[in-house]
């Protein structure tokens, strides 16, 4: 690898004592017990199998929400061990409180598909129309379901996104914007959009009434595994 390669390169883990994201220099990393380990990096893997995740985001210039597609690949090869989570520069910049929602999510996938073989590296990179930023902790829930689905080899079915952080026990945990997120889903085809139980009403919105005049399904939803089983037809 070229020196200028390397030094293109931002080593971070996750730590959950603190839950965020702090970098290290490379040789740091050979002492410190990592949780989760994210390289930024332009190359793209080879012989890895992608999976796509949809991920649904507000935006403070309109009421129309962002759509994304989130695309993950594992390459299943024997080294690094433990497996490496490595972010492509992409249509998506993603900022810091994103990125440390994708570690946890990460980690909590490995924690939750204990008989899998968690070596080689994992590849994420951000699609969308246009060149775009995003931001905020309310995509960890999907990211948690889209990592696990490609570490079992399941599928996310298209037609269904999910909007909620990750919480401890894989609860999901409420959010804003979702009228917008229900927006931009429908937008793009989507049938159905899950969201945080305890969230169909608020002072701002009426999502069963939203969904009724957009012809579309919202359901509430309490964990990781009830979200899983209706994205993906399986259970956990």
């Amino acid at each position: 690898m070229s020196k200028a390669r390397h030094e293109n390169r931002l080593f971070l883990y996750a730590d959950r004592r603190f839950g965020r994201l702090v970098s290290m220099h490379p040789q740091a990393l050979l002492i410190v017990p990592l949780l989760t380990t994210l390289l930024m990096t332009a190359a793209v893997p080879a012989h890895a199998e992608y999976i796509e995740l949809p991920v649904l985001a507000a935006i403070g210039q309109n009421n129309l929400g962002v759509f994304e597609i989130m695309m993950m690949g594992w390459d299943r090869k024997p080294d690094p061990n433990p497996v490496q989570l490595q972010m492509l520069f992409g249509g998506v910049r993603y900022g810091k409180t994103h990125l440390g929602s994708m570690a946890l999510a990460f980690d909590y996938a490995v924690q939750r598909t204990a008989n899998v073989s968690h070596t080689g590296t994992v590849s994420v990179q951000g699609i969308t129309y246009r060149p775009s930023g995003s931001d905020g902790p309310s995509a960890g829930a999907a990211m948690a379901v889209g990592f696990i689905a490609m570490f079992k080899g399941d599928r996310i079915q298209r037609g269904t996104a999910l909007t909620g952080t990750l919480e401890p026990g894989g609860m999901i945990g409420w959010v804003g914007g979702i009228p917008d997120k229900i927006r931009a889903a429908k937008r793009e085809g989507y049938h159905t959009v899950l969201v945080p139980r305890g969230q169909l009403y608020s002072a701002q919105w009426n999502l069963i009434e939203l969904g009724y005049q957009l012809s579309i399904a919202v359901r509430e939803v309490d964990t990781v595994d009830d979200a899983y089983r209706i994205m993906t037809g399986k259970s956990l």
